[in-house]
């Protein structure tokens, strides 16, 4: 095989694996939604390297590894809130070799808290992420938070 197309198979491979790679890590801020807004701990935890931070910032504050997450969740979040709702938009990737990719997105979550008062919250989600032995995860989540405001006389009810 003549070195050109050994350098254009080397070529093929490294953009397959990156297009690989934007699915997973769109997959991963997926699965923060689903999993956060299902109550799945599982799918939630499962987007986490075991040493990630997670800085949730004010009024939240920042969290480390699983078991900082852990407690970020059931300590501090779930029992603030009834319900929510995210969705993420504008996913914007770069990388920074075939292993550490950045990435910002834009995040709108509703939320009725315990006491039935309807939020609406918009931030920006900036992560790290790394791929490590073969699995992409989030290495570090930092979260801008635009506004956290509550909607008056809104109700969070199903139709009907």
């Amino acid at each position: 095989m003549s070195s050109d197309s050994h350098s254009a198979i080397e070529k093929l491979i490294s953009r397959v694996d990156e297009l690989e790679s934007r699915a997973s890590l769109r997959d991963l801020v997926t699965d923060y939604c689903q999993g956060f807004d299902n109550h799945n701990w599982d799918q939630f935890i499962s987007i986490w390297h075991e040493d990630a931070v997670w800085e949730i910032g004010p009024p939240f504050g920042t969290f480390y590894g699983h078991d900082g997450i852990r407690q970020a969740v059931f300590d501090v979040l779930y029992p603030a809130w009834r319900e929510t709702h995210h969705l993420t938009s504008n996913l914007r990737l770069e990388f920074d070799g075939p292993d550490r990719a950045h990435g910002v997105c834009n995040v709108d979550c509703m939320g009725a808290t315990v006491d039935d008062i309807v939020q609406m919250i918009s931030a920006t989600y900036s992560d790290d992420f790394e791929r490590r032995e073969g699995v992409w995860k989030i290495a570090k989540r930092h979260v801008v938070i635009h506004y956290f405001n509550p909607i008056p006389a809104a109700v969070m009810s199903p139709p009907g």
